[in-house]
């Protein structure tokens, strides 16, 4: 069988990750999945964060 074109992904907060203060409560973390062929570049969403309870950018992982 041939490997399939998506990929399921791991969008991580990225206020969350900077702010120390932050830090102890928890890190969001959303998965999707994406097409390896169409968006090669690393995945940016605005999605809801509920550590610092506003919509905020969330980045790929790895």
């Amino acid at each position: 069988m041939a490997k399939g074109v998506r990929i399921i992904i791991t969008l991580e907060c990225t206020e969350c990750r900077s702010n120390a203060n932050k830090r102890s409560k928890g890190v969001s973390r959303y998965t999707t999945q994406k097409n390896r062929r169409n968006t090669t570049g690393r995945l940016e969403l605005k999605k809801f964060c509920t550590h610092c309870n506003t919509h905020t950018v969330h980045k790929e992982i790895k």
